[in-house]
């Protein structure tokens, strides 16, 4: 599922609601980062104030990605790029799918992002 991102404040649920779709306490994300409960805690009540690195580092934890889009393109319009199932085009209806539940391992411990800063 997609969750658009327009302001900073989405962020901080969304972290959350990740974390928790993991099945990862506070804790468990703390460890694999290699920090304290209290500093991922602080992370995530003020997700913004950290850097973008050890956010991606966070969301990769976590199963999760960022995707950028231009601004004017949908999700409706790269539906519409895509080539529909020639069956249903011709009314014979599609099996259903079954859902499957996949349970996740939690990741290794990840190396701590670098100190190293870029300047431009």
């Amino acid at each position: 599922m997609d969750y658009p991102i327009r302001t900073l404040l989405q962020v901080r649920p969304l972290l959350v609601g990740f974390r928790k779709r993991a099945g990862l306490s506070q804790a468990e994300v703390a460890g694999l980062l290699g920090v304290t409960q209290q500093t991922y805690a602080k992370i995530e009540a003020n997700p913004t104030a950290t850097s973008v690195e050890r956010l991606f580092t966070i969301l990769r934890l976590l199963g999760s990605e960022i995707v950028l889009v231009q601004s004017g393109e949908s999700n409706d319009a790269m539906a519409a790029d895509m080539v529909p199932d020639p069956r249903q085009a011709a009314g014979i209806p599609l099996p259903a799918l079954k859902s499957k539940r996949v349970n996740v391992a939690a990741p290794s411990k990840v190396t701590p992002p670098s100190k190293k800063t870029e300047r431009w």
